[in-house]
């Protein structure tokens, strides 16, 4: 409604005599008790007119009312000028604007943004933790394309290191030359069975040794195990064929299994990187670090850098023997992948035990003067929990991905078959909405809530075709679809020649022409959150609208019920809409 702003200022102006900017002027969506549909903030106007909020608003009212015909009334609540908008201007509004193919639609920016998410460790499966962070990555990537950026995701997947050197120890004792084939068994599983069969037999060593007598810390050091395991990474390091080859047999185990995992949840990349060809970048960064004084070398040759005056602590970017520690490769990784792609923002999607890290990450590369690097931001996310507990993944009681998705469509299959409605399906079209609810579930779940916020997974509650569900949004659109099936709906624009739209379809006009909106608060706060309780709330609209107004089939009147029905189409638009970005398919029929 940018119409109001235009004419308070106008307002103003005749009233007070003083022109003022468009950021003055504050417009809300009127409360609910209240009668109209847009208010205005009157505080900030009170220092120009001198008056009291109550008759600072009476006067703009006045002058609204008398002098715009699309404001029929207002009405004054303390410092707040609530006003009632003509019909006339909100069925326009429906007819010119929200029912055009673009409505929606960002342009283009010019703008390019990395998303980086995923980035498994190769020892184990990807579990209920990885789960939340992929669905986040590829939302906050199709939010961003969306609102009009041009998207690159990234994956850097960690595969190497001394976990990935535990799986393979293990395998190599006891793996009696097991593959994904002769077992059956997807590789990620096989090679995270192995990662938790080391992590048994070291624990024995270490309660042999502590029985021995040696103590906590020099037991873990000192099993046999662990030994052989640092003995096979500095192998790996210095490029031993056996250990290198039996390295990457099992990583493309993983990786295949991986794909099949990211597949099932609806998640892409354009572009895989690998800790192994980048763990040894980062050294050329710290020279130049060094050269420009903001790294400093200690006595026994290892580089850090003092932080202390930015409330943080000093860091250890080298080690003495020259080696690299996790933040120098992490420093090289950053300008590899700016200079790959140029882009002007990056997005790391990581969990939030690593907020320190990016804090640090970030503060250095300002301080070595990188350009770019006001364009990074750490995407944080907290745990997830179960109703029973914590995950742990070394003990094998992880919450497995493919696990919970297969346990998800599951639940699915039973609680739509309890209703009875897909009896008339083919077991082909049954399957496929099995999965599509199952996932939806899952899904909706965890994106409704923000982010930053620890989350507690109830997959019997995600589950639920009532409340704030994937599955009531996704039931809705089916709903909506078999409406217009049945009314063998073809669009046109609907003439205005009919008597007056009842509130719930004023609501749904209302509710509808916040989309936009609600795209750009949701991509600029980098949350789904956002959008996915929009689309809650317009399909909650959407049922109420169902049920109060009188059957759209039986309307005689032919524009009323060209309008009702272009008021569905539109409602069903956008969630299929909104419910892509979110990574969920909304079936046509349930």
């Amino acid at each position: 409604m940018n119409f109001i702003i235009t004419e308070t200022r106008k307002a103003i102006l005749e009233l007070y005599k003083e022109e003022i900017a468009e950021s003055v002027i504050n417009i809300q969506e009127t409360r609910k008790e209240f009668e109209g549909q847009a208010t205005i903030v009157v505080f900030p106007i009170t220092k120009i007119s001198k008056k009291s909020p109550e008759q600072t608003a009476t006067e703009i009212g006045e002058y609204l009312v008398s002098h715009v015909d699309d404001i029929t009334k207002f009405n004054v609540v303390k410092g707040f000028l609530n006003l009632s908008i003509a019909e006339s201007y909100f069925l326009k509004q429906f007819n010119e604007e929200i029912l055009s193919a673009d409505f929606g639609r960002y342009p283009s920016n010019g703008k390019k943004v990395m998303v980086e998410y995923s980035s498994p460790n190769t020892n184990k499966p990807l579990h209920l933790g990885h789960v939340r962070n992929n669905l986040l990555g590829y939302s906050v990537s199709e939010l961003l394309k969306a609102y009009g950026y041009d998207v690159v995701k990234v994956n850097l997947v960690n595969d190497r290191g001394i976990h990935i050197c535990k799986s393979m120890l293990a395998w190599q004792k006891w793996g009696n030359g097991e593959t994904p084939e002769s077992m059956g068994e997807k590789g990620d599983h096989l090679v995270g069975r192995y990662y938790v069969i080391f992590d048994k037999e070291y624990k024995k060593e270490i309660d042999a040794l502590k029985a021995a007598g040696q103590n906590e810390d020099e037991a873990k050091k000192n099993a046999p195990l662990i030994k052989e395991a640092q003995q096979m990474l500095l192998k790996w390091e210095q490029g031993d064929e056996e250990v290198v080859s039996l390295w990457k047999t099992m990583n493309e185990w993983v990786y295949a299994g991986f794909n099949i995992t990211y597949k099932n949840l609806g998640v892409d990349f354009d572009k895989f990187y690998y800790e192994s060809n980048t763990y040894l970048l980062g050294k050329g960064t710290v020279d130049e670090g060094l050269a420009k004084g903001v790294f400093f070398k200690k006595e026994d040759g290892s580089v850090w850098i003092d932080l202390t005056e930015d409330g943080l602590d000093q860091k250890l970017v080298l080690r003495a023997d020259g080696t690299s520690v996790y933040i120098t490769q992490d420093l090289g990784t950053a300008e590899m992948k700016h200079d790959d792609f140029d882009m002007d923002e990056s997005i790391y999607v990581v969990g939030n035990e690593q907020d320190y890290h990016f804090k640090v990450l970030f503060l250095i590369l300002e301080k070595l003067g990188k350009s770019w690097a006001k364009g990074l931001y750490h995407l944080s996310y907290g745990m997830v929990d179960l109703p029973n507990g914590k995950m742990k993944s070394r003990e094998g009681t992880v919450v497995d991905a493919d696990e919970l998705i297969e346990s998800m469509v599951t639940t699915a299959r039973e609680k739509t078959e309890e209703l009875g409605k897909t009896n008339d399906f083919p077991q082909e079209d049954k399957e496929e909405l099995y999965k599509n609810i199952g996932l939806g579930a899952l899904k909706y779940f965890l994106l409704k809530v923000e982010p930053k916020k620890r989350l507690l997974f109830n997959p019997a509650e995600s589950i639920d075709f009532q409340g704030n569900t994937g599955p009531f949004i996704q039931y809705t659109h089916a709903r909506i679809k078999s409406l217009l099936s049945k009314s063998n709906y073809q669009f046109a624009v609907a003439g205005e020649q009919f008597s007056g739209i009842s509130a719930v379809e004023l609501e749904m006009i209302l509710q509808l022409a916040k989309y936009p909106t609600e795209i750009e608060i949701a991509a600029k706060a980098f949350s789904p959150a956002s959008l996915a309780n929009y689309l809650y709330e317009l399909a909650k609209l959407f049922n109420k609208f169902y049920h109060e107004v009188p059957p759209i089939v039986k309307t005689e009147d032919g524009d009323l019920k060209q309008f009702r029905l272009n008021l569905c189409k539109k409602t069903a638009d956008i969630i299929h809409t909104g419910m892509l970005i979110l990574g969920i398919t909304s079936p046509e029929r349930m």
